[in-house]
């Protein structure tokens, strides 16, 4: 039989010991289980980065991976421990975390539970870390074969969360940016198909007062130090600096909400 993969995203930070703390927890209960780090690096409380960063990874594994995401502002409140069978965005994966709007994208077309079983959690919950207490040993469970119907009732109102709306105007589209990368890439909710219908080299786009024209396939399509824009490997747009950082070169300390506008030249 294959060994389960579990895979955990968090705004803890990589040098945080709560991540560690997680691990030992579903190794605990499930021994043979492979963990992947998607990242720790999600902005402190920001729940729709962590969303996004989320829908950029998830098509990358298999189908029955289980994925638990913390990013939990609202961590001890009245807010539900949720999991999430996928739908329509990740058929055959299964989700943990808080019924926030984090795991939003992946419920339509799928079901949701809460995690509401005492055995299925550490004996003792502390108010602060659900991460530890209660979304790594639903995940142990998960892997080890435990059925979803089993941690709880079934969930029909999830927390909504949705990106950004796109807007067109006349001939331009509206956007704005979702959140910065490692590299200081700045990325947008605009994909492929909210793009104008013409030659991407006959487009321009306007960030932060600055107009790029054309949008690139490559970094290195311009020279080190330049600007450019291009649809990244998870088809959204960016804007990008080739060998350098674009939220550094705008001087932007946050650049979320950033409005970008793609038009025809």
């Amino acid at each position: 039989m294959t060994r389960p993969l579990i895979t955990l995203l968090s705004d803890f930070g990589a040098g945080s010991g709560y991540p560690a703390q997680m691990k030992g927890i579903i190794l605990g209960i499930c021994p043979d289980a492979r963990l992947v780090d998607l990242s720790h690096e999600v902005p402190a409380f920001q729940v729709l980065v962590g969303q996004a960063m989320l829908r950029e990874v998830v098509g990358a594994f298999p189908p029955g991976t289980i994925h638990v995401a913390v990013v939990d502002p609202g961590v001890g409140t009245a807010r539900r421990p949720l999991l999430v069978v996928g739908g329509e965005r990740a058929p055959g994966h299964l989700f943990v975390g808080p019924d926030n709007g984090l795991l939003w994208p992946f419920v339509r077309g799928g079901r949701a539970f809460e995690l509401a079983s005492p055995e299925l959690r550490r004996a003792e919950v502390s108010d602060t870390f659900h991460g530890r207490d209660l979304f790594a040993p639903a995940a142990a469970h998960l892997a080890r074969g435990v059925p979803p119907e089993r941690f709880g009732p079934e969930v029909a109102d999830p927390v909504k969360l949705q990106p950004p709306r796109v807007r067109h105007e006349g001939g331009a589209v509206v956007g704005e940016i979702l959140h910065v990368d490692h590299f200081g890439n700045l990325i947008s909710n605009l994909t492929v198909e909210d793009l104008p219908a013409v030659d991407r080299a006959m487009l321009k786009v306007s960030v932060a007062g600055r107009t790029l024209t054309g949008i690139q396939s490559t970094y290195a399509n311009v020279g080190a130090g330049e600007t450019l824009a291009l649809v990244g490997s998870c088809g959204l747009l960016e804007v990008a600096v080739r060998e350098g950082s674009a939220a550094r070169a705008f001087g932007a300390d946050d650049p979320r909400g950033m409005p970008v506008v793609v038009e025809p030249i």
